[in-house]
């Protein structure tokens, strides 16, 4: 995982505390007193936490500590909860070609639409999306629908079927999932 910082934004007297706590924590901690720098740091962060004792409306991943005192464990222990609700957010979302999978709300998201998925529909996604093969009947039926081989049955057709004409109506892609003579593919 990359490393968590904790940005202190125009809020000295705590930064001191938490620089004095550094070798303790399991974040970095660093100092921000205007916006400019504020946003020069973030851009070359993947996990970032504000922290900061008001709201401020432009600034995103944002903790505001106002209620104080507060126990410096109690603090330490809710912006560790923060950066996990962060991290897991960040590993809900899965970017295939232009378009994102939220996996908690299973959507299937672009530039603004959001089109609902069935889990069996986002498993299927995932699973021709990883390989950069064309994937089988037989294969998905194996993998994702967890069926034996010489089981006849037409449901893999169908699902993909369903799926392309859901992506096509409310996307206009014809082309995100691509039949091919040996199999499904998403390039």
């Amino acid at each position: 995982m990359s490393v968590q910082n904790l940005i202190i934004y125009k809020f000295t007297p705590l930064y001191h505390i938490l620089e004095e706590l550094g070798a303790y924590l399991n974040f970095n901690v660093i100092f921000v007193d205007n916006e400019n720098s504020l946003k020069d740091r973030i851009k070359n962060l993947d996990y970032y936490l504000v922290l900061s004792n008001k709201k401020y409306s432009d600034i995103s991943n944002q903790f505001v500590l106002d209620n104080l005192p507060i126990n410096i464990f109690k603090m330490i222990e809710k912006i560790n909860i923060e950066f996990l609700k962060q991290q897991f957010n960040s590993q809900s979302e899965l970017k295939i070609n232009q378009y994102i999978i939220d996996l908690n709300s299973r959507e299937l998201l672009l530039n603004g639409s959001k089109l609902k998925l069935t889990e069996k529909e986002i498993n299927i996604i995932i699973y021709i999306s990883k390989s950069n093969k064309p994937v089988s009947i037989n294969e998905l039926q194996d993998k994702v629908w967890s069926y034996q081989s010489d089981i006849e049955t037409h449901t893999v057709e169908t699902h993909i079927y369903r799926l392309r004409k859901k992506i096509l109506n409310k996307f206009s892609d014809n082309e995100f999932i691509i039949s091919k003579k040996d199999g499904y593919q998403i390039k």
